[in-house]
């Protein structure tokens, strides 16, 4: 296909890189297939890496990261300016393979690609503003001040649903602090982090660095978990289930390393009396249905106040019927398929459940015949929070409860857990203000009057509980890919002790 050799890719491709030139040629570990999720065909294959090929990349990453740390920070910034560019110029390409190898409708796939040179153009600001604090002394002619340097290697381990950006987010801003970065992607969607590897390669030949950025893709799962375990990697950033977020956080603490979780989202939209239906009904209906409801920030639940649940559920039943399914890549189709036969079968498997536990289907509720991983965008009222809807079931299934009370639907909104995104959506001042206050969302991000997808990378993302309580781009997210040193420094000719403590030695 033109959009892969656009890209580099091949028909079969190399699992494992240590950055320019650096392709590793193990051909002995199998190799895992990348499939089209709307068609069913192979795109093309990546072979698995071998516990060698990981070494290797590991000590490769150690040693570009002794040179990568002495570089200047701005000048670090330039070569993040200059991969920002490049993926500007692979934007279109870069965006068709997301919609190609994960599903998600080519706007979205183009958007993530745009994400990228967002938060490089961040990067690049922040490598001028890693900045320390000067404190006063109590001590008589000293200074005391705190500077950040690099941690070392940092890994970072993604999900299926942002192939790309949510390794920009954390790759780009490790860059900029002086560290080197190594990528274990999803194994769903290899040929995105191929090409991603292939765009930094060329910068970096260009303007003559070692391997920055290295991935690779393990052939077992002890290798992937030696990856966790490994004490040369101060950082492990995962995005994923908050199972296997259990998992990593457990055995990064162990080694006393650190862990920066992004993890499950259960995202909840409440509309008061008072909303604009104009906004919330489509800020609902595309936070549910976008990326086929595969997002961290879709919205899987809506709390509606009773005195407007009759007219909101009949527009937003009008609203599912306008979403055409199909292939991503077309220009007027608003939701892709699920990634693979295993999601679909989660999708069908929850609304068993909870068509089980009483809840009644509004609209949708079915697999789609032909080729490709296709359902249709579901609502279900339910009228209570069963268990199946505390779970986060990542298909485009949205469950829509009523209210009588803010209070109410507040504890709702905040009783499961998961603590990303959420949304209100009021035309009443103090509305707004209980949910924002400390008495109101209990999630990482909380907004009003717009819906749960669709973070910026200018403010911090993440949430609390078993959303892992990591937070990337944004605000001071720099800090979480550095090491804060205090410095004292005695400036005069005597030795005074801090809390005025006395220890004279005579005659020395």
């Amino acid at each position: 296909m033109d959009i892969l050799r656009t890209l580099n890719i091949a028909d079969k491709n190399s699992g494992a890189c240590l950055g320019p030139r650096g392709w590793l040629d193990t051909k002995t570990e199998g190799s895992v297939q990348s499939i089209n999720p709307s068609t069913g065909q192979l795109l093309a294959e990546v072979y698995r890496c071998s516990p060698q090929d990981y070494e290797t990349v590991i000590n490769a990453s150690i040693d570009a990261q002794r040179e990568w740390s002495q570089v200047p920070a701005p000048v670090r910034g330039e070569v993040i300016r200059r991969l920002g560019n490049a993926f500007r110029e692979h934007k279109d390409a870069l965006g068709s393979l997301v919609s190609m190898e994960m599903g998600k409708i080519k706007q979205e796939g183009d958007g993530e690609v745009q994400e990228m040179i967002d938060i490089a153009d961040l990067a690049v600001g922040q490598s001028r503003m890693l900045y320390g604090k000067t404190m006063h002394s109590e001590r008589l002619h000293h200074r005391m001040y705190e500077q950040w340097h690099p941690l070392g290697v940092v890994g970072v381990i993604t999900a299926f649903n942002f192939p790309v950006a949510v390794w920009a987010w954390n790759a780009f801003i490790a860059a900029v602090a002086g560290n080197t970065v190594i990528w274990k992607p999803s194994s769903k969607v290899p040929l995105c982090a191929i090409a991603v590897q292939h765009i930094c390669n060329e910068v970096l030949e260009e303007m003559g660095y070692p391997g920055i950025f290295s991935l690779f893709l393990p052939a077992s799962h002890e290798t992937a978990t030696e990856f966790v375990e490994d004490r040369r990697i101060p950082l492990i950033s995962f995005t994923g289930s908050s199972r296997t977020g259990r998992f990593v956080a457990e055995t990064v603490a162990r080694r006393m390393g650190r862990s920066l979780l992004e993890c499950s989202g259960n995202n909840a939209i409440i509309v008061d009396e008072t909303a604009n239906l104009e906004l919330a009904i489509p800020a609902t209906v595309f936070g549910a249905v976008g990326t086929a409801g595969q997002r961290c920030t879709t919205t899987r639940r809506l709390i509606v106040h009773e005195s407007v649940y009759d007219e909101v559920v009949t527009r937003l039943t009008h609203g599912y019927k306008q979403v055409t399914i199909g292939n991503p890549l077309e220009p007027n189709v608003l939701m892709g398929p699920l990634i693979d036969g295993a999601a679909v079968e989660a999708y069908v498997a929850a609304l068993e459940a909870v068509k089980g536990e009483g809840g009644e289907i509004l609209f949708g509720d079915a697999r789609l015949d032909g080729p490709g991983y296709f359902v249709k965008p579901t609502a279900v009222a339910v009228d209570t929070q069963y268990e199946m809807v505390k779970k986060e079931t990542f298909a485009p299934i949205l469950y829509v409860l009523r209210y009588k009370h803010l209070d109410e639907a507040i504890a709702l909104q905040n009783d499961v857990p998961q603590g990303l995104s959420s949304a209100i959506f009021t035309s009443t001042l103090q509305h707004a203000e209980r949910f924002l206050s400390a008495m109101g969302s209990d999630c990482g991000i909380a907004n009003v009057n717009i819906g749960t997808s669709g973070a910026e990378i200018g403010g911090a993302f993440g949430g609390e509980k078993e959303t892992g309580g990591g937070r990337e781009a944004g605000s001071d997210c720099w800090k979480a890919y550095m090491r804060r040193q205090t410095n004292t420094i005695n400036w005069g000719t005597a030795l005074p002790l801090a809390q005025g403590i006395q220890f004279d030695l005579a005659n020395t």
